[in-house]
C-alpha cells in the first residue's frame, strides 16, 4: 500500500495542480465578467460618428485587452468582423477626464464617497477623474493620508481615479515631505489662496506657492490653485448686521467680488515667471482652477501666457450654464466659490473658451449632505458652497454650448485631450491606437428632463442645481479600459476601476 501511495502521489499532485489552475482561471473570469456588462475582451465598437485626433470618421474601433488596437474606416470593416457593437449614428468619443472633483472619501463618505461618485461619473461619460485632496478627512497632505485615500478607493471605484496632493503651510517649505508625497504617486499639488472651509487644509500665499513650484519642477507636475484672495473690507459683509438679505443671491455675490480673483491671479503671476524656459522652476506648471471672472483675471492670465509662463486655466459648466440674475432667492443649490456671476460675464467666459483663452473644463463636483446646504433656510451666507454636477457635465456643456456653435472636436479638447495632458495621462484622452479603451457613447440630439422620472445616480439629488432642467445629450454607454461599466441605466456588477498613480 505504501508503494502504491508513492506511485499515486505525483499523479494526485498533478491533478490538484490542474484543478487549482482551472479554479483560478474560472475565478478570474468570473471576477472579470463582473467588471463589464459586455462579455468579451476582444471586440469592435462601430459608429458613423467616431471622434479621433484625425477628425470624425465612420468606421470601427478595435478593442483588445483593454486597449485600442486598431481604427478602421467604414469601407474597410463593414461586415468583416465578429463581436461588433454597432451604435449607428451615436457619437463615439474618448471618455471625459475630470481633473477637479471632490469625492470626500475617506472620512465624509456620507457627502459622496468613491462608490457613488464613480458610478455617477460613469453614468455621465467620465472615465477618469483626479480627486481633490480636501473635503475628505483627513486631507491628503502627506504620504500617510494619501495611503488612506488609496485604500478607500481600491475595489470601490467604477472609473479610473487619480489623486492630487495638498500644498499647505505645514509642508510647503519641507521639500522632503513634498517629494515623498509626489514619489508616492500624486499627480500634482493643490492649494488655496483663501480659507478653504476645511480646518486641516489652511490657505497658502505666494511664498508657499513659490516653494511648491520649485519642488514640482523636478517632477514636471502641476500646481492647481484656488485663486481668490479675501478682502477684509468686502468679507465683512458676511457678518455685518444689515449687510443685505442672506436669502438673496446678490448679497452673497457681493461678498466674493471679481477683485478677489484678480488679486490672487496678480499675486500668482509674481511667481509663475519662474516657470518660463530657463527659469528656476522650469518644468513646473501652474493651473488656475474654476475661473469665474472673465474680465481682469482672465486678461492677466492671457498676458502671462504671452510672456511664456507655464500656466493654464479651467472653468466649469455651472459658470457657463447659469447667471446671477436667474438664481432664485434662497436657492442655495447654486452657492459655490468663486460665485456664479452675471449674464455679461457668462458671455465673456463662453467667448474665451471658444477662442482658446480658457484651456479646459472641469466639474468642480463638490457635494455635501442636504442639511449643510440649508435648503429650507435658504441662507446663502451660511450654506455650504459647492455644485453637485458630475453626472451632468457632458449634456450641460453640449446643451448650453449650442448657442455658441460648439463642435464635438472642441468637447474632446476641453474634456479629454487637455485634461489628460494636465494630469500626465498619456494613454488617455484620445481614441488612438495604443491608448486605453476609455470611451463614451452618447446621442447629442436626444433631449431629456432632469426630473423624478429620470434615472439618477447622484447620492443627494436634492442639492444639484441642474435638477429641473431640460438637456440634450443622452449617455448610452461608458467603457473604461474596455470594460462596459455603464449601459443605459445599469452599472457593472463589480467596481473594477484602477487607482492611477504618477510615476
Amino acid at each position: 500500500m505504501d508503494l502504491l501511495h508513492w506511485k499515486l502521489f505525483p499523479l494526485l499532485a498533478l491533478l490538484a495542480s490542474f484543478l487549482f489552475f482551472f479554479y483560478i482561471q474560472d475565478s478570474s473570469k468570473s471576477s472579470q465578467s463582473g467588471c463589464s456588462l459586455f462579455p468579451h475582451s476582444h471586440y469592435w465598437i462601430a459608429s458613423k460618428r467616431i471622434v479621433t485626433p484625425q477628425g470624425i470618421i465612420s468606421g470601427a474601433v478595435e478593442i483588445k485587452g483593454g486597449s485600442i488596437v486598431s481604427i478602421v474606416k467604414n469601407k474597410d470593416w463593414s461586415g468583416k468582423f465578429k463581436q461588433v457593437v454597432d451604435y449607428g449614428n451615436a457619437v463615439v468619443m474618448p471618455g471625459l477626464i475630470d481633473v477637479h472633483a471632490h469625492l470626500d472619501d475617506p472620512g465624509r463618505a456620507e457627502w459622496e464617497g468613491f462608490p457613488s461618485g464613480t458610478k455617477a461619473a460613469a453614468a455621465g461619460g467620465i472615465t477618469t477623474l483626479i480627486d481633490m485632496p480636501l473635503n475628505n478627512f483627513p486631507s491628503t497632505v502627506s504620504t500617510e493620508t494619501l495611503k488612506l485615500k488609496i485604500e478607500a478607493a481600491e475595489k470601490s471605484i467604477y472609473v479610473d481615479v487619480g489623486f492630487w496632493g495638498g500644498l499647505v503651510p505645514e509642508n510647503a517649505f519641507n521639500a522632503t515631505a513634498l517629494e515623498a508625497l509626489l514619489d508616492a504617486g500624486v499627480h500634482g499639488l493643490k492649494s488655496f489662496m483663501c480659507p478653504s472651509g476645511i480646518n486641516d487644509f489652511p490657505m497658502t500665499d505666494a511664498r508657499h506657492i513659490k516653494a511648491g513650484l520649485s519642488v514640482l519642477a523636478k517632477y514636471k507636475r502641476p500646481l492647481l490653485v484656488h485663486s481668490e484672495i479675501q478682502s477684509l473690507v468686502e468679507s465683512h459683509l458676511e457678518t455685518k448686521d444689515g449687510g443685505g438679505d442672506p436669502r438673496s443671491y446678490s448679497t452673497y455675490l457681493k461678498t466674493r467680488p471679481p477683485s478677489w480673483e484678480e488679486a490672487a491671479v496678480r499675486e500668482l503671476l509674481t511667481v509663475t515667471k519662474d516657470t518660463r524656459s530657463g527659469g528656476p522652476a522650469e518644468g513646473a506648471h501652474l493651473h488656475v482652477v474654476h475661473l469665474s471672472d472673465a474680465s481682469s483675471s482672465l486678461d492677466l492670465i492671457k498676458e502671462a501666457k504671452r510672456r511664456g509662463d507655464s500656466i493654464t486655466v479651467e472653468t466649469c459648466p455651472h459658470y457657463l450654464a447659469f447667471s446671477a440674475e436667474e438664481i432664485p432667492d434662497g436657492d442655495t443649490r447654486f452657492k459655490c466659490a468663486p460665485p456664479i456671476r452675471d449674464a455679461a460675464n457668462k458671455e465673456k467666459l463662453w467667448n474665451a473658451l471658444m477662442e482658446g483663452d480658457i484651456d479646459m473644463l472641469s466639474s468642480d463636483h463638490s457635494p455635501t449632505v442636504p442639511e449643510l446646504k440649508l435648503l429650507n433656510d435658504g441662507n446663502f451666507l451660511k450654506a455650504w458652497g459647492g455644485i453637485s454636477s458630475i453626472q451632468f457635465v457632458l449634456p450641460v456643456t453640449w446643451s448650453y454650448g449650442q448657442k455658441y456653435g460648439i463642435t464635438l472636436e472642441q468637447l474632446v479638447s476641453w474634456w479629454s485631450e487637455r485634461p489628460a495632458k494636465l494630469a500626465g495621462q498619456h494613454s488617455k484622452g484620445a481614441i488612438a491606437i495604443g491608448n486605453h479603451a476609455d470611451v463614451v457613447v452618447w446621442e447629442p440630439e436626444v433631449e431629456f428632463d432632469l426630473n423624478e422620472d429620470h434615472p439618477m445616480f447622484v447620492k443627494n439629488p436634492s442639492i444639484s442645481a441642474y435638477i429641473g432642467k431640460r438637456l440634450s445629450g443622452k449617455v448610452l454607454a461608458t467603457f473604461v479600459r474596455g470594460n462596459l461599466v455603464y449601459k443605459e441605466g445599469n452599472h457593472a456588477f463589480a467596481a473594477c476601476g484602477f487607482t492611477i498613480l504618477a510615476t
